[in-house]
């Protein structure tokens, strides 16, 4: 492969839009076609136990990317961070830190900040990272409203014809037709390239109990051997058995939140399809329950929260975790070969295969 070393920034219009995914995605499939990648994360965001960047850790591992295919984390994002800049003690210049980046493999991918104006402070925005590395921008977006049109228009202005195209995220079923037929073309005809409009997955929505888990700061009574299974939707059991049974049957691969004094409704969800009981109040479940839950393999979590508490932290979980799981990594590495338009990328890159 001869082409000369690239960079491509994945950027967003907001947080949590899917640009780690998209990465996997792109990444997974242009190493499969040859392309010798290289990967960074200028401005970190979030910390694994070890100091190191948790989305570089991740995309690392998943791409078996080697140690000299690393772009460094010039800074994270945090309160400190914000905090020496804001008052001069730190005056680095960080563009000048990033062209001494070094240009590896065919195309270097950076994951860049998580809006437009992110990173302003340290001169690290999206538009002035690609300007310091003459590289090209693939904004990935959420889709949520017709604002998303505003944003994606703000991006082209702010971006020119560095913008190699937009990746429309996340597009609920019943908004497809409109995001294909309506959003898409007004956007083309606006001198934005639309690369790709990705449906609404569940199993990317969805989260582990692993991880809520985690997030609730719950105990775990029973099943800690089954953490990885998936909870796609949450299902709150305060009504009578009765109604409970019935809400339940329609639900798939719950987390169904209740007291744990409500030992009916704990028995009605673990005969459907729940994944996960979570008990609040601190009181133990039934020796019955727990023992049917064992025969289930069905985890059941008893947190220190009230319901209200309890369900907004789950409810916020759903689309705001990172890509751990398997299921999850080779969701998006399908959904990226089967709605994203590499030939188009490529060519605004321009980078040829070679056989």
């Amino acid at each position: 492969m001869s082409n000369p070393a690239k960079y491509l920034l994945i950027g967003s219009t907001a947080a949590y839009s899917g640009k780690s995914a998209t990465i996997l995605g792109i990444a997974h499939q242009l190493k499969n076609w040859g392309l010798d990648i290289a990967y960074g994360k200028p401005l970190g965001t979030m910390a694994n136990e070890d100091g190191k960047e948790a989305d570089v850790s991740l995309i690392t591992k998943v791409l078996d990317l080697a140690l000299d295919r690393l772009h460094p984390t010039l800074l994270f994002l945090d309160q400190q961070a914000l905090s020496k800049r804001l008052t001069g003690e730190d005056q680095t210049d960080y563009q000048g830190v990033l062209r001494q980046y070094t240009a590896k493999g065919n195309l270097g991918i950076l994951e860049a900040t998580a809006s437009l104006g992110e990173g302003i402070l340290f001169d690290l925005c999206l538009r002035q990272m690609a300007e310091t590395l003459d590289g090209s921008v693939l904004i990935v977006a959420r889709f949520h409203s017709q604002e998303l049109v505003d944003s994606l228009l703000v991006g082209k202005r702010e971006l020119g014809d560095r913008l190699a195209g937009v990746l429309i995220n996340d597009v609920p079923l019943a908004d497809l037709d409109f995001a294909t037929t309506k959003m898409r073309p007004y956007l083309e005809n606006q001198g934005i390239p639309v690369l790709g409009v990705m449906p609404r997955s569940e199993i990317l929505r969805s989260v582990s109990v692993q991880q809520l888990a985690q997030q609730l700061k719950a105990e775990v009574l029973c099943r800690g051997d089954r953490l990885d299974l998936m909870v796609q939707s949450l299902t709150i059991g305060a009504m009578n058995v009765n109604s409970a049974l019935k809400y339940f049957r329609k639900g798939t691969n719950m987390a169904v939140v209740t007291g744990g004094d409500r030992s009916d409704i704990q028995l009605a969800a673990l005969e459907t399809s729940t994944n996960c009981l979570i008990l609040t109040g601190q009181i133990a479940p039934q020796p019955f329950i727990l023992s049917r839950a064992e025969d289930l393999e069905i985890p059941i979590l008893s947190v220190d929260l009230d319901t209200l508490s309890t369900v907004e932290i789950i409810d916020h979980a759903f689309g705001h975790v990172r890509l751990y799981e398997p299921i999850k990594i080779n969701c998006i590495q399908q959904l990226m070969v089967e709605h994203f338009d590499f030939d188009r990328l490529l060519n605004h890159l321009e980078i040829k295969l070679t056989n």
